[in-house]
Parts: C-alpha cells; sequence; structure tokens
C-alpha cells in the first residue's frame, strides 16, 4: 500500500502505519504505528529477534511489507530511495571485497550522481572531511580488509555522512567496537542532531539508552512504547518489553556498577528460572 503525500507543513520525520513484515508466513513485526519526530536521536531497543533490524530495513524500503506503510519527512518510501543514511550491521558485509575506504565512502556519493557520472573533486572532497569527522582520513588508501572492527564501523559511519541525508538509519553501530571508535560514534551521533538530523539506532545496551537518547522506541514484534526517554524508558515498559529476561539484565548490570567482574566475592548472575 502506497500511502498519499502528507499535507501537513511540518510532517514528522518517519511516519510508519500498520505495518507488518512476515518472513515464509511467519510476522516477525506486526502492525506497528510509530511516528518520530524530526530532530531526534532515537534508540530502537528490544530482546533478540524483536523485529529491530527488520523494522530500519522497512523503513527504507529494503523488505515488502505485508500491509501498512512508511513515509520520510511526508513523502511515500520509494524502494531504493536516497533520502536515509544507512549504516548495516559490520557482520553482514563482506570485508573481503577488494576496495579501499575512499572508494567505500565515495560509495555514499552515487545517490546524487545517478547511474552515468564518476566522482569528481567535490565527491572526493566531501569523502575526505567525512572521514576526518571520523577520526580515520589517515586510513583512506587502505584496503577494508586490513581493518580493525572498530575502524570498520567508522568507515560505514562515514559513507552515511557522505549521503547527506535527513534522516540516518543505523543498525547496532555501537556493537563490538572499542572504547574510541563508541565515543567518536557518539560525538558524531550528537553532531547530526545539533544540525537538525533524525538520527534512529537499533541499540543492544541498556545501561547507555539514557545517556545517548533523548527518545526511545521500545519493540518485541509489536510497539510496546515510544517517546521522550524521560517519559518512555521506564521499568514498567522495560519489563514488557523483556519479560522475566529483564531481571538478568538488572543483576548483570548491578555486577558491573558494582566493579566486582572477577573480583572477591562476584558471582556471575543466576539463569533465570524457567
Amino acid at each position: 500500500m502506497t500511502p498519499p503525500k502528507s499535507t501537513d507543513p511540518n510532517p514528522p520525520a518517519i511516519e510508519v502505519h500498520d505495518l507488518t513484515v512476515s518472513y515464509h508466513a511467519k510476522p516477525v513485526l506486526w502492525d506497528i504505528d510509530v511516528e518520530i519526530p524530526a530532530g531526534k536521536l532515537v534508540g530502537v531497543v528490544g530482546p533478540n529477534g524483536a523485529g529491530k533490524s527488520t523494522l530500519l530495513r522497512a523503513m527504507l524500503g529494503l523488505v515488502r511489507p505485508a500491509s501498512g506503510w512508511v513515509r520520510i519527512h511526508g513523502e511515500p518510501l520509494k524502494r531504493g530511495d536516497h533520502g536515509c543514511g544507512y549504516v548495516p550491521q559490520r557482520e553482514s558485509v563482506d570485508w573481503d571485497f577488494p576496495v579501499s575506504v575512499l572508494d567505500v565512502v565515495l560509495m555514499g556519493t552515487y545517490g546524487r550522481l545517478g547511474w552515468f557520472r564518476r566522482p569528481g573533486k567535490r565527491e572526493k572532497d566531501l569523502a575526505f572531511h567525512c572521514l576526518e569527522q571520523v577520526g580515520i582520513v589517515e586510513l583512506a588508501k587502505r584496503q577494508i580488509s586490513q581493518l580493525s572492527g572498530g575502524q570498520q564501523q567508522r568507515v560505514f559511519l562515514a559513507r552515511a555522512l557522505a549521503q547527506d541525508a535527513r534522516v540516518y538509519l543505523m543498525d547496532e553501530p555501537f556493537a563490538g567496537v572499542d572504547a574510541a571508535t563508541e565515543a567518536a560514534i557518539f560525538e558524531v551521533l550528537h553532531e547530526l542532531r545539533a544540525s537538525g538530523r533524525t538520527v534512529v539506532v537499533v541499540h543492544h545496551d541498556l545501561q547507555t539508552v539514557e545517556e545517548y537518547f533523548d527518545h526511545v522506541l521500545l519493540l518485541h514484534l509489536r510497539l510496546v512504547a515510544a517517546g521522550p526517554i524521560e517519559t518512555t524508558f521506564t521499568r514498567e515498559n522495560l519489563l514488557a518489553t523483556y519479560g522475566g529476561r529483564l531481571t538478568l539484565l538488572d543483576e548483570a548490570a548491578e555486577a558491573v556498577r558494582r566493579g566486582a567482574a572477577g573480583g572477591p566475592g562476584w558471582r556471575p548472575p543466576a539463569a533465570p528460572k524457567r
């Protein structure tokens, strides 16, 4: 179903209406209705298998929904639309492909160039600027297979920045990176928000949600809750999202807060009773 163009002069950055996505006739997202305001840092939170990555892919038009629609800044989503910058999960990429860091970042400019124009000086200058933003400009000529995990993640963040989009969708950009890369990503996210961009991030670390985001979307196949951190990221909503698994997460977080992991008297949290 294709929605009409919005008549709202100030539409939300993203509108999702009645969205259901199925794989092999099994729903992985069910009847999602949500509006994401412009200029926010939004965390998408939920247990494994909750449909978080699928929601991002549906927002990008990369999966065909069984029902429902998506609008980006009031415009109906089109497959291959370049109005959104995208950072995929690092594990989904073939890092053995023979291409340089600069080449990957230049891919972010292809949407504006079209099929028949090659990147020129303007695009290369932009690519170098994006690499400077993420702190790896000195790696521009290196093959991506030679990079560490954190460096690889910075490359895909730079490619997304080169798209110069109004909306950015990022699938677990903090997963498995070193502390320096995490800090660099955090800084870039806040720069994007300061420039009026909307950033939607699939995130797995409950302990940093309140620090990193000002808006949160809690998902478990259905939408549990969405809204500002202060009113939405509550224990009640987390229990509705994670169920009994939240107790295990709480115990692990308490062990980390005590700084006692591996120290005297520390015991790993017990598995939840079945």
